[in-house]
């Protein structure tokens, strides 16, 4: 249904808008059809409120993989709260899970990539694929100078893995004009930010970064791969 040409008409219809004004315009474009899938970080948080402000009509998930902070889970119950909106969450799927752990061990993926890239998938993978399916616009909150993968992003561009058309609105946000927003309008964020954790995802996969170290040194740290889970591979 989406060719190129698409694309390319909505990357003119939001070109010079600002994320919250191009999040209502394609949410009145493709009305049920536009999802946003957060992680609770802070540029996900500045999403949320920029939906909620705009009441663009856009739906919001979340993926518990099952191995999340309990600071990322409470900050959830906070965001619902203080926004007044629903953010679904969705789940492995158990047998999943439990031939996963049975193969691997509970932290099996320590031990190689493979079974790294094999958790991902059983926890966040798949269940988003569940969240996506039907839709037709997934917004997400990834920034270009996060990694070297996502400085190649459009802000609107096809996914191919997920046969989706993804919209990046911060994707030319610096770190410094978020933390700004975030201030400027008391987003609510994770607590474990100002202790060092700038990308955070599941618990045993997540430590601080040190000083100088790039902004996803700490996910995956014991790994010399790249720092995807596979999410938004390209």
């Amino acid at each position: 249904m989406h060719t190129q040409i698409d694309i390319h008409s909505l990357q003119e219809q939001v070109r010079g808008l600002s994320p919250a004004d191009a999040l209502v315009l394609l949410g009145d474009l493709f009305p049920g059809k536009v999802t946003f899938s957060t992680s609770l970080g802070q540029e996900d948080q500045v999403i949320t409120q920029m939906i909620a402000q705009s009441k663009a009509q856009v739906s919001i998930f979340s993926l518990d993989t099952g191995r999340l902070f309990s600071e990322t889970l409470d900050l959830l119950a906070r965001t619902e709260s203080k926004y007044k909106l629903h953010i679904k969450v969705l789940y492995p799927e158990r047998p999943s899970v439990e031939n996963l752990v049975a193969n691997v061990g509970i932290n099996g993926f320590y031990e190689s990539v493979e079974n790294r890239k094999m958790c991902c998938y059983v926890r966040k993978v798949e269940p988003l694929k569940r969240a996506l399916k039907g839709q037709q616009i997934w917004v997400t909150g990834l920034r270009a100078e996060q990694s070297a993968n996502r400085a190649g992003m459009e802000k609107i561009e096809w996914d191919e893995a997920n046969k989706i058309i993804k919209f990046n609105p911060l994707l030319d946000w610096s770190y410094d004009e978020m933390i700004a927003y975030i201030q400027n309008h008391q987003i609510p964020y994770n607590p474990l930010h100002d202790k060092g954790f700038i990308s955070i995802g599941c618990a045993p996969c997540t430590r601080a970064i040190l000083p100088g170290e790039d902004a996803r040194a700490g996910r995956w740290w014991w790994e010399d791969s790249k720092k995807e889970c596979g999410l938004h591979a390209k």
